[in-house]
């Protein structure tokens, strides 16, 4: 997988190094602070549907670098920027889910004089365990993140 003769693996990585802290950090947000909840629902599913989809094609072109590459499969730190970004794309495919209940879920006020954008407030039991859901995605999100981005970086440019 190349774009004008670079692998694809390298360019795409940014998307994912940009959209999932940013999914969840937004993620967060919306979990901690329910009257900010109607002004963050969109942008938080489109950061998380771009992080995901960033995620699974990192993790597809990085297979397809390692079988263009068969000295990278020797390399020990090549292994473990594997296992980070196979976590991180597992990691993603999940928090992508609880977004998409959350956002549908979790309701609140608008923040708008007329109303428009508000949602019922559901409240109870299965919103808090919701909201949990989500900060705890999101911070693994944030730590399989820096933890691939690291392990990728010192596979590329040694410790």
């Amino acid at each position: 997988m190349e774009i004008a003769g670079l692998p694809l693996h390298p360019l795409i990585v940014h998307a994912v190094v940009v959209f999932a802290p940013l999914a969840a950090l937004l993620g967060l947000a919306y979990a901690v602070v329910p009257r900010w909840r109607w002004a963050l629902r969109a942008p938080l599913v489109g950061c998380a549907l771009i992080a995901v989809g960033t995620g699974f094609v990192a993790a597809l072109s990085g297979d397809a670098l390692l079988d263009a590459r068969e000295a990278l499969k020797k390399l020990e730190t090549v292994d473990t920027h594997i296992d980070a970004g196979e976590r991180l794309r597992n990691v993603l495919f999940a928090y992508g889910a609880v977004v998409a209940v959350a956002a549908w879920r979790l309701g609140g006020a608008s923040g708008l004089v007329s109303g428009r954008g508000a949602r019922p407030h559901h409240g109870g039991m299965p919103d808090r365990v919701l909201e949990l859901a989500l900060i705890v995605a999101a911070i693994a999100v944030l730590a399989l993140s820096v933890q691939a981005g690291h392990s990728g970086a010192t596979a590329v440019w040694g410790s």
